[in-house]
């Protein structure tokens, strides 16, 4: 899923797409102000109409009875509330250019773009609003809430678009951010999660009573470190280098990282913020799954 070619997804992710529910916590209870109620066709509890059996469909939903009529697989569908509207935050900084070395043409960027068009489809077959929140050292490039097709091709042409470039930008340049996500709204943030300032951003969200998660990118290379030579590591927002022996430091790498991520689990858990982690050798829709699959920490 380059650059260049649109963000298509293939039949088989589009079938356990279409096994999840977008599920805020928050939002299962009373409405809080901003949030709106909108009819859509999901697994809710007032039947709604019948549909021909698609692969992917759940086998809970399909209408037994009426199959022993007709012969024919169908599936109950049930309109139900959605009081939200999704919001997609990327953090486009440049070390979302980043790449495994197995596969250097498929960049960190390229995953989020694919993992967000997954958010995308979730928001557009129930019928709820989404909006794009980009950012990178241009700062936040914005694609209002909206619902439907042309909305989609809105946001998709928006990620189409995005560089990976710069550091993560100055407090008052996401100021439009606060005038956007409203209370009561899900925000999911699609980043490494490594820079500071989005991770005190993602806190103050959350204690501001908007839903918070974030689906954490990661390169097959930082879970395992391949390295076994001399290499110069360089941080590609800051520049700054550091000349190496692959084989000498991976064992205390691989220590540091494992804490560095399990202490960043425990600071979202505290603010109340649900995460699951990607990586970028296995498929887009996992850390979706995680989260909004059966028995899901959503």
């Amino acid at each position: 899923m380059s650059t260049g070619t649109p963000l298509t997804l293939p039949p088989e992710l589009r079938a356990r797409l279409r096994t999840l529910r977008l599920r805020p916590r928050l939002a299962s209870g009373a409405r809080g102000i901003g949030q709106h109620a909108s009819r859509s066709r999901g697994a809710g509890l007032e039947f709604a109409q019948y549909r021909a059996y698609e692969p992917g469909d759940e086998l809970r939903q399909i209408d037994w009875k009426l199959y022993a009529r007709s012969d024919r697989f169908f599936v109950r569908e049930s309109e139900r509330e959605s009081p939200i509207t999704v919001w997609l935050l990327l953090d486009a900084t440049a070390s979302a250019g980043q790449a495994d070395r197995a596969a250097p043409q498929r960049t960190r960027l390229c995953h989020m773009r694919g993992l967000a068009a997954c958010v995308v489809e979730l928001a557009l077959q129930q019928g709820d609003r989404f909006g794009l929140l980009a950012v990178n050292g241009d700062g936040l490039q914005l694609v209002p809430a909206g619902n439907g097709a042309r909305q989609r091709d809105r946001v998709h042409l928006q990620l189409h678009a995005l560089q990976a470039r710069g550091g993560w930008p100055a407090a008052d340049r996401l100021r439009p951010l606060w005038e956007r996500v409203r209370p009561g709204d899900l925000l999911l943030a699609i980043g490494d999660g490594f820079d500071e300032a989005s991770i005190v951003l993602l806190e103050q969200l959350a204690s501001a009573r908007r839903e918070v998660m974030l689906l954490q990118v990661l390169g097959a290379d930082e879970r395992d470190f391949p390295f076994d030579a001399g290499h110069r590591f360089r941080d590609p927002e800051t520049g700054e280098e550091l000349l190496g022996d692959g084989a000498a430091i991976r064992a205390d790498y691989l220590l540091r990282f494992a804490a560095a991520h399990s202490a960043l689990q425990s600071r979202l858990q505290a603010s109340g913020i649900a995460s699951a982690t990607g990586w970028l050798d296995q498929p887009l829709d996992q850390p979706l799954q995680v989260v909004f699959g059966r028995g899901g920490g959503a």
